[in-house]
């Protein structure tokens, strides 16, 4: 990788883990009071989500605009349109994971650096997940392909 390439990622990664940091997001009980509905709900994250919706919806309106990305011979955009079982599956799993801890990967991994065992027990927990899925996987791709 070029040396402004990874400069822009290392700018990119502060900027986000920065914004996670000031809206609150690192903050498992802040999470957990925006998706409270029922209960004592705190509605400002909305905010957060409406910034990062607008945000997204520019980068999609100026790659449009544009033969190819800065940076990159070409831009990076998931092709895969359809909502299958094992997309769903992996939404609702996040979910209720997020529901459950107050923290998804972003914010927990930007908030290793506060220190806070809870959420060096919760990166752990995913990197385990992330290995166990991928054994996991591996195993019934191969079992797939050797009963052909």
């Amino acid at each position: 990788m070029s040396a402004p390439r990874l400069l822009a990622a290392l700018a990119s990664g502060v900027l986000f883990g920065f914004g996670l940091a000031l809206s609150g997001m690192m903050d498992p009980r802040k999470v957990l009071g925006f998706l409270d509905l029922a209960g004592a709900w705190d509605p400002s994250l909305a905010f957060v989500l409406a910034g990062a919706v607008a945000v997204s919806a520019l980068g999609y309106a100026l790659k449009a605009r544009m033969a190819r990305p800065v940076l990159a011979p070409r831009f990076e955009v998931p092709a895969n349109t359809r909502l299958d079982a094992r997309l769903l599956g992996g939404a609702a799993l996040f979910g209720i994971g997020w529901g459950l801890a107050g923290l998804c990967p972003g914010p927990a991994l930007a908030g290793l650096v506060l220190g806070l065992p809870e959420i060096a027990l919760f990166v752990a927990a995913m990197l385990v997940g992330m290995l166990l899925h991928r054994l996991t996987t591996e195993r019934l791709l191969a079992a797939v392909g050797a009963g052909r």
